[in-house]
């Protein structure tokens, strides 16, 4: 059975997942995915007109790292639709010796936030090397159509920190504690 991104089963939450985050989670997979195509060319030692006279020859094991990275990649941008799914609550049975179990909110939380600030913290600072920010420095391209390229398909993963952040503000609000209802009458006034 092929697997449809658009219609990921979410399965069932405890309280309603804003209809923004879901579109969010089914939406990063293909965000990140730009770049995940572009870097797989260099697998096969295609420097994509990059220019680096420095750079080392190719290692035996660059093909099986560059490819692994991009499969890590979108599988981590998968992993985020547990932000907005039933499976990020409560892991499913089928898991062995801890199916069945409720997901300790900060369990999600905690590493959904450090890492979104860490894409942020890894990908954000590109623009400054773009616009040639002291400090900050791009290896050239052999002409101005490849850098073109590069920057389309590397731009949409600069979203993927804040998606993510968004996403995890989202699981944190449906998550928290319920509240009790407080009387707004006040004291001396009731009938």
């Amino acid at each position: 059975m092929p697997i449809n991104l658009i219609n990921i089963p979410l399965g069932d939450t405890e309280r309603p997942v804003p209809r923004w985050a879901i579109r969010l989670a089914k939406a990063l997979p293909f965000v990140v995915l730009p770049h995940c195509l572009w870097r797989l060319p260099f697998a096969f030692d295609f420097s994509m007109g990059l220019v680096d006279p420095s750079a080392p020859p190719f290692p035996w094991w660059g093909a099986p790292y560059v490819i692994g990275l991009s499969v890590l990649t979108e599988a981590l941008a998968l992993l985020c639709t547990g932000l907005v799914s039933g499976w990020g609550e409560k892991v499913p049975d089928r898991v062995p010796v801890i199916g069945g179990r409720r997901v300790a909110p900060l369990a999600a939380i905690i590493p959904a936030t450090l890492g979104g600030l860490g894409l942020i913290a890894l990908w954000n600072t590109m623009p400054l090397a773009w616009f040639g920010v002291e400090g900050f420095h791009e290896v050239p391209f052999s002409n101005t159509w490849w850098m073109l390229l590069a920057r389309v398909c590397i731009s949409p993963v600069m979203l993927w920190g804040p998606i993510v952040l968004a996403l995890t503000y989202a699981y944190y609000r449906r998550r928290r504690p319920v509240r009790p209802a407080t009387d707004t009458a006040g004291p001396g006034l009731r009938t």
